[in-house]
């Protein structure tokens, strides 16, 4: 009954589903493209060699950089292995062709319906359905255990807020909860939350995160280090990953750390590209002299806000600052990715919105190499106070680097997991 009338609804919202990718088309054309994928059509091209195939579903353009490891290691280990790599978002899909090439397949996810998901697993027979973080679909996991394909929520993690909303729906939760062969959780914390929804403890593991196995790309590094040494030490800070309703907020910080430090720079990089010009505007109307990186045009002291409008290379953008703030968390959308400046030894602000990262923020938070801050007013102080007291900022990156380097190890605990799987 449940499922019915999850069907009915899933059903009822496809034309509306479908003309949201229309509307976020305008901005991002990719979205118009390859829609059949979504509905479980794909290329006869699309063609696997014999043998088992693992399914690994990273959402977006995150949870691709996160899986990179993981997969290069899966590759590693099983050279004649097909491995299809699904997202859902086209920033997403680009950055899976960009890493890994024709090493492995990449198509959209389809959306949860009876007859996509069909398609879908006819088409490609995996034998490991991997999917990362909080994606559960009734559908999907019901075909799958129909089919005999084991799947893995690998990574996975669940807020109080997310506990609250699958309890809404409590039996088909624990439906999918049951199909599962294994929940390779972040933290005990989510782990309890899972088997609050349904889980069995037996198929439960707590894994760790694999954001924490971020590799540093020293080539970006390295080239940031180049072109800050051109800024004769200019304090420079980041805001990154910032979402809509929050770039305004950092302007108004940027304007009291420039009272104290009239140098300064602010490299600003918006979360979604469709919103890299806006934030160009967005700093020009309050009153900023702004640049956008890909004009290549050189960044000069009167250069005030530099826009990191490029795809793919955060490494560069942290690589440039003396100090992070990680957006999302100024909005109640929850922080996005902590992990990368700390791994780069940077000291980190964010604001009070932790929720996509609660267990990270704490390890963090606990050690001393993080600090959250309440608004606008509260961040452009801690920015200036930190931009001034250069030791007190490295003591604080060290500690955010210490507690990257103690939680290590997810990565190879879950390829040894996968790799289980697809043999057994």
């Amino acid at each position: 009954m449940h499922r019915t009338v999850y069907n009915f609804l899933t059903y009822l919202a496809l034309p509306l589903v479908l003309l949201r990718l229309l509307w976020r088309s305008r901005k991002a054309p990719g979205y118009r493209r390859r829609w059949r994928e979504r509905l479980g059509w794909y290329s006869h091209q699309t063609m696997l060699a014999p043998g088992p195939t693992l399914i690994l579903h990273a959402v977006s353009v995150g949870e691709v950089h996160a899986a990179q490891p993981l997969i290069e290691q899966i590759l590693a280990a099983r050279p004649g292995l097909n491995v299809v790599v699904t997202t859902s978002t086209p920033t997403g899909s680009a950055r899976v062709e960009k890493l890994f090439g024709k090493r492995v397949y990449h198509v959209y996810l389809p959306y949860d319906l009876p007859g996509a998901v069909q398609r879908f697993l006819s088409k490609f027979s995996p034998t490991v359905l991997v999917l990362l973080e909080t994606e559960l679909w009734p559908n999907l996991l019901q075909a799958c255990e129909r089919v005999g394909c084991k799947v893995i929520l690998a990574n996975a993690r669940l807020s109080p807020k997310s506990q609250r909303s699958y309890l809404r729906v409590a039996v088909l939760t624990q439906i999918m909860l049951q199909s599962m062969d294994t929940v390779a959780a972040q933290a005990s914390a989510d782990g309890d939350r899972f088997i609050t929804l349904g889980l069995d403890p037996r198929k439960l593991q707590i894994n760790g995160t694999l954001k924490f196995d971020v590799a540093v790309n020293q080539y970006q590094l390295e080239q940031a280090q180049v072109l800050k040494s051109t800024w004769a030490g200019r304090p420079v800070w980041i805001a990154a990953s910032t979402r809509e309703g929050e770039e305004n907020k950092v302007l108004q910080a940027f304007a009291s750390v420039l009272r104290q430090l009239p140098h300064a720079l602010l490299v600003l990089v918006p979360r979604h590209p469709e919103r890299f010009h806006e934030a160009l505007t967005l700093a020009e109307l309050a009153g900023f002299n702004a640049q956008q990186f890909s004009t290549a045009m050189p960044i000069t002291l009167a250069t005030q806000v530099l826009v990191g409008d490029t795809m793919g290379d955060m490494a560069f953008y942290y690589g440039l600052a003396d100090l992070a703030f990680v957006g999302g968390s100024l909005i109640n959308t929850g922080c996005q990715n902590i992990i990368e400046p700390a791994a780069m030894g940077l000291p980190i602000l964010t604001g009070p919105s932790l929720f996509n990262f609660q267990a990270v923020s704490e390890l963090l938070l606990t050690a001393g190499g993080m600090e959250t801050v309440a608004d606008a007013e509260t961040l452009g102080a801690r920015v200036a106070a930190l931009l001034q007291h250069t030791t007190v900022a490295r003591e604080m990156g060290k500690k955010a680097l210490e507690v990257v380097a103690a939680n290590q190890g997810a990565t190879a605990r879950l390829c040894k997991l996968i790799l289980v799987r697809l043999t057994v």
